[in-house]
């Protein structure tokens, strides 16, 4: 049962999470092997909406006074006795009601059930533009009423803000605060913001000032420490920014718990002065430019490794430095190969409009998954330093590192954990191992009326953008909106070059413009719109179709080549068709596709071009998942370690 947090808890109230042993292991394993089919648990919530509809019907016809009346008594009656089985309904039906007078929009079913899927703490898969947002405001405005903390953790800070404003009426009539954490907010500001009953916030800026307050708890993590300091006057809630993990709801789940689960988030202080030798790395870049691939390193699932020569090859050119007296940070044969390593990484794996661009003289890191820039990230041990040495910008100053921790650990720590995605299937089994939660289908409010269309293969990327230049015109002329989406931001730039070549009118939606996001997105489903992109326009994309539009056939999705994953293509393919509209998919690939270096050589030649992408996509899927578990393991090792040494987290 779910129970109100007294007004005064300021500690890390959290549910505790450690290591599970070989036999546990085991026994998840089998029960994500063996549980019940989605159907079936399905069928157990449908059997609640009777009971919510008799309720929302009552509710309907009271007058705004006696609704409110309402619902400050099941605020009374959730604080006095938790959030209970008899209760949640009303709850529900009073959220649904208010929602009907406030926004326009009463929740249906298929967000009734949703929102039942979250309270029960699973995860919802739910169908693009089934209304996830609207969906959201069910648990978290019942747990917030019974005096419960809410976060709601989303992908990126324009979705926080957007969905925070979209459903801030709600909770105003309701007589709850909600609030939304961004970037670039001050601490007080982020203190006022997580005091409000309701928050919508990143992932990365959550698991961030999450980390703030570790360094500002010191050796007083533990719950029951925090509460002895605070009554000896030792520690003040205004130092704090969170009040605890009680109850999250994670949107785009998969992206969040799965994606982005691969990288650790880092908390970083400056190193000091005289820490960063540039002459180190210009001498390792220089030394780089001398390696040559399959000579002296290989490219091995995402790494890039010195084969036995290139070990040679670089004790000679340390050799070299050292007559020169040159070698004095090159001294023994492990940090010989990282520094190497290293520099080949900022030489040959990092791409500029791949993985980061250049804006204002400074290097950002864009993330993979979404397609946005991250401001405040920074790669680490030298590495960042060398791409900007590189790229002829001023080297920023170097970080050492403060606090660690994987999103694996720090969802786990919530007293209630729940999810909702349009895509979690394929990672339903990591889910319940990961972080035990279950995956419930929730079907769509309409028939879908997408029309999957054909594959177009290409010899190169040149004949890939001239297949789509001659391919707009003709959706342009029948009044339908386009959407192109390419895998990265450089090929978004050449094709968007192509296509003022050809005088083809269009908006782009990149890192490079984020800021123009909200202008683009309202604009792309106008009559013969065509908007290019690159991830950025999957998630949580709503393009908003004019009638001309929906009458012609929708929104056109042209899908210029595969993702990482499957599930960011079906994310992609989501922005058309939504809420039974018209809409319809293709795709042009090509032979010179990044995806295809995830297979060997003849893998590479074998089989139909859609075919082989598709192996190589699930490739490099097994490879994130792999490298997902052995970071999850090394973390708890790591802990296991600081913890023995009194240093734990």
């Amino acid at each position: 049962m779910l129970t109100r947090v007294p007004a005064d808890v300021i500690s890390r109230a959290e549910r505790p999470v450690s290591a599970p042993g070989a036999l546990e292991r085991a026994w998840h394993g089998l029960r994500a092997s063996l549980g019940g089919p989605s159907s079936v648990r399905r069928w157990v919530l449908r059997c609640r909406l009777p009971v919510l509809h008799w309720h929302a019907r009552q509710l309907s016809r009271l007058d705004d006074t006696a609704l409110d009346a309402q619902a400050g008594l099941l605020r009374q009656a959730l604080r006095r006795r938790g959030v209970v089985g008899w209760l949640w309904p009303r709850a529900f039906a009073l959220v649904r009601e208010v929602a009907r007078r406030e926004l326009g929009m009463a929740h249906h079913d298929v967000q009734l059930l949703g929102g039942m899927v979250l309270l029960k703490g699973q995860v919802a898969e739910m169908q693009t533009g089934e209304g996830k947002t609207l969906t959201a405001t069910l648990p978290a405005a019942t747990a917030a009423l019974a005096g419960i903390p809410v976060h709601i953790i989303t992908v990126n800070d324009y979705l926080a803000s957007r969905d925070a404003d979209k459903m801030g009426p709600v909770y105003a009539r309701l007589g709850l605060s909600v609030a939304s954490v961004v970037h670039g907010m001050t601490p007080a500001e982020r203190r006022r913001a997580y005091s409000a009953d309701v928050v919508y916030c990143t992932n990365k800026e959550l698991v961030f000032d999450y980390l703030r307050d570790t360094q500002e708890l010191g050796t007083r993590r533990h719950p029951l420490s925090a509460h002895a300091a605070r009554l000896q006057g030792r520690l003040t809630s205004h130092r704090l920014l969170l009040r605890g993990l009680h109850f999250a709801i994670v949107d785009e789940a998969d992206s969040v718990l799965m994606d982005e689960a691969r990288t650790p988030l880092i908390l970083s202080g400056p190193a000091g002065e005289g820490a960063l030798d540039i002459a180190l790395v210009d001498e390792a870049i220089a030394m780089a430019k001398r390696f040559v691939e399959d000579e002296h390193f290989v490219r091995e699932q995402g790494q890039l490794l010195l084969t036995d020569s290139g070990k040679r090859y670089l004790e000679s050119q340390v050799e070299r430095l050292s007559r020169q007296s040159m070698a004095g940070h090159w001294q023994g044969r492990s940090r010989q190969q990282w520094l190497i390593q290293q520099a080949l990484l900022a030489q040959h794996h990092f791409q500029r409009d791949v993985h980061y661009l250049v804006r204002d003289g400074k290097v950002l890191i864009i993330d993979e998954h979404t397609g946005r820039v991250m401001e405040d990230r920074r790669w680490e041990k030298g590495l960042q330093q060398m791409i900007e040495r590189r790229e002829g910008c001023e080297p920023s100053d170097p970080n050492i590192t403060l606090a660690r921790l994987t999103y694996q650990r720090f969802f786990r720590r919530y007293r209630h954990l729940s999810g909702m995605t349009g895509t979690a299937r394929e990672v339903r089994r990591e889910l319940w191992t990961t972080y035990r939660q279950r995956v419930v289908t929730v079907p769509p409010h309409r028939p879908g009326r997408r029309r999957l269309g054909k594959v177009m293969r290409c010899d190169t990327k040149a004949a890939k953008w001239e297949w789509i230049c001659q391919r707009l015109p003709s959706l342009v002329a029948q009044g339908r909106a386009v959407l192109v989406t390419t895998v990265s931001l450089a090929d978004a730039e050449a094709l968007s070059a192509r296509l003022k070549a050809n005088d083809i009118a269009h908006r782009i939606l990149s890192a490079r413009q984020d800021a123009d996001e909200a202008a683009v997105v309202a604009a792309a489903g106008a009559p013969g719109a065509v908007t290019l992109a690159t991830s950025m326009a999957g998630r949580g994309t709503d393009i908003p179709l004019d009638p001309v539009t929906r009458g012609a056939g929708g929104l056109h999705v042209i899908l210029a080549g595969h993702h990482d994953a499957a599930r960011i293509d079906r994310q992609i393919m989501g922005r058309c068709a939504r809420q039974g509209d018209p809409g319809s998919v293709e795709w042009v690939l090509s032979e010179e596709d990044e995806l295809l270096t995830e297979l060997d050589g003849w893998q590479r030649r074998l089989g139909r071009l859609a075919t082989r992408l598709r192996r190589a996509q699930q490739t490099r899927e097994r490879r994130h998942a792999r490298e997902r578990a052995r970071l999850l393991e090394a973390d708890w090792r790591e802990d296991d370690q600081l913890g023995f040494s009194g240093r734990g987290e």
